[in-house]
């Protein structure tokens, strides 16, 4: 992918990568979604800068940020990719190995969306409730919590395909997953009154609720996915009833084997996300080590560069790809170009 880079970015491309340290790239791990994001980034740094490209690994959310808490030393990753905001545990986590100083970098927003093979069943307008009568452990039967026996998508809707439930979700330590229990299966589970059942069954503790939503069955209708989009896209491909759950800008640019249904009767879109429309997005981010910054070569240039207008922007190549721009993306720009930690912004 070409970029177009204006003479404010390309000025701070001279600066030069010092050969006294013994690691001399940028680090990067985490998010499968924010993944292509910084590949795309990444390979621009490095055709820009004077300085190594930056190393971008994925694994997920949850692992990325695992390792960004491991403590500080250039035998640790610099930054962390992630599809969720950071959790208060893992927040402590990091301070208890030493990495105390963490800048939050919001970088945009994306779509989860539903999609199915090109040729395949009409699955064209999902609700919440429909997703929840398909995947969850227990769905609600004249009044109780059952087992869920549904085979088909007509078995509850008779509005969707009589196809045989087929299923392919994040696993649970991408951050696609947390959005997709928090915004579509409890949502589908109050929908449904499974979460009124939940609550009286559990004292009114919303959070055991909540919890107990967030179950899916485990007979092989919905199934775990713990690589990447692609690895989605290959099932679904081998399943002519199955649905995936993709970020949006993955599956734009698979729209030739892809059709992608409404969610709450909205189509997903950059535009339907941008206003907030579409009910299942959310912010992408990325967590910079900032015991890092003037240690690790090309670390503050690289974030400075990753949300810079030319990236970040509306016309830039991220948005390009399928990223939301944020309409903030100003504030955040000086908060990096500051330093400005967590801590510090709260």
């Amino acid at each position: 992918m070409t970029v177009k880079l204006t003479a404010s970015v390309l000025a701070i491309a001279a600066v030069s990568a010092s050969a006294a340290f013994a690691r001399d790239n940028v680090q990067v791990a985490g998010s499968s979604t924010v993944l292509p994001y910084a590949s795309i980034v990444a390979e621009a740094f490095g055709e820009n800068f004077d300085f190594p490209t930056p190393v971008v690994e994925s694994g997920g959310s949850s692992a990325g940020l695992k390792r960004f808490c491991e403590g500080v030393g250039e035998n640790t990753i610099d930054v962390a990719n992630a599809s969720r905001k950071i959790k208060d545990k893992e927040i402590k986590a990091c301070a208890e190995a030493g990495v105390t100083d963490i800048i939050e970098v919001r970088i945009g927003y994306d779509g989860i969306v539903f999609a199915s093979q090109i040729d395949g069943p009409a699955y064209t307008a999902f609700q919440p409730v429909d997703i929840f009568n398909a995947l969850a452990a227990k769905v609600v039967v004249d009044g109780a919590l059952v087992e869920n026996t549904n085979k088909q998508w007509a078995d509850f809707n008779a509005d969707l395909p009589a196809a045989d439930i087929a299923a392919f979700i994040p696993g649970t330590k991408h951050g696609t997953r947390e959005v997709f229990e928090e915004k579509v299966m409890v949502a589908g589970c109050k929908a449904a009154g499974a979460f009124d059942l939940y609550m009286a069954a559990n004292g009114g503790d919303k959070k055991a609720a909540g919890k107990a939503c967030y179950e899916v069955r485990t007979d092989g209708v919905s199934v775990d996915i713990d690589g990447d989009y692609t690895e989605t896209l290959a099932r679904v491909d081998a399943n002519p009833n199955g649905i995936g759950v993709f970020g949006l800008a993955f599956y734009e640019n698979n729209t030739d084997k892809l059709k992608v249904a409404t969610m709450g009767g909205v189509a997903p879109s950059t535009e339907s996300i941008a206003t907030g429309e579409y009910p299942v997005s959310r912010p992408l981010f990325f967590y910079v080590k900032k015991a890092h910054i003037g240690v690790i070569p090309g670390l503050q240039e690289y974030a400075d560069f990753f949300i810079s207008d030319e990236i970040a922007g509306g016309d830039g190549p991220l948005a390009e790809y399928g990223l939301v721009s944020d309409p903030e993306l100003e504030a955040t720009q000086a908060a990096v170009a500051a330093g400005t930690t967590m801590a510090e912004g709260m």
